[in-house]
């Protein structure tokens, strides 16, 4: 391969990689071009990118970015993986793939988030957290929660005496109403 078509393919990665913050390293093993297929097209689907790489020609187009932690101490056959709505959807979906029949040869090698190195356990580890959308959820139940009990404390002192209040100018209507007027 000459250096123009490696240089080119270098920055092909770069670029489709400038925003991503997380990718996972997966190993393909040995799946045959129909498996390979469907995989790519299922994740697309959830627009999830996969690109097999030249690990070499990898690592120099990573070299000084945040992702450039995923590809240390790697070789063999390997895939780069990104995308979906948030780092536990990729994570959620990869290990979805691994334990699906005809899939077992999908293998996680690694990856890296935020700058830091993924060992390949972090799949299974990420893929069991809440998605963003989960966090959202939790957030504003939380935060709803607090308001709520709030505001029922401060109704349920109010109208407390609210009631007493009522009660009182109940009281003193009878009590006046009893008593005859003067002449």
């Amino acid at each position: 391969m000459s250096k123009l078509v490696k240089n080119m393919m270098m920055q092909d990665l770069q670029s489709r990689l400038q925003d991503v913050g997380e990718v996972f390293v997966i190993s393909l093993g040995q799946l045959d071009a129909q498996k390979t297929t469907e995989l790519r097209l299922a994740l697309r689907k959830k627009n999830i990118s996969l690109q097999l790489v030249k690990n070499n020609l990898a690592r120099r187009a990573l070299a000084e970015s945040p992702l450039a932690p995923a590809l240390e101490n790697l070789g063999g056959m390997l895939a780069l993986c990104w995308g979906g709505e948030d780092v536990v959807d990729l994570a959620k979906e990869l290990n979805r793939f691994t334990e699906e029949a005809g899939f077992e040869a999908i293998e996680c090698r690694g990856g890296a988030m935020d700058g830091t190195q993924l060992e390949p356990d972090d799949l299974k580890r990420v893929a069991k957290w809440p998605s963003r959308l989960e966090q959202l959820s939790i957030l504003s139940g939380q935060l709803c929660s607090v308001g709520s009990t709030i505001s029922g404390q401060l109704l349920g002192g109010g109208g407390t005496l609210a009631g007493q209040l009522a009660s009182r100018i109940d009281d003193l209507e009878k009590a006046g109403g009893d008593a005859e007027p003067a002449a």
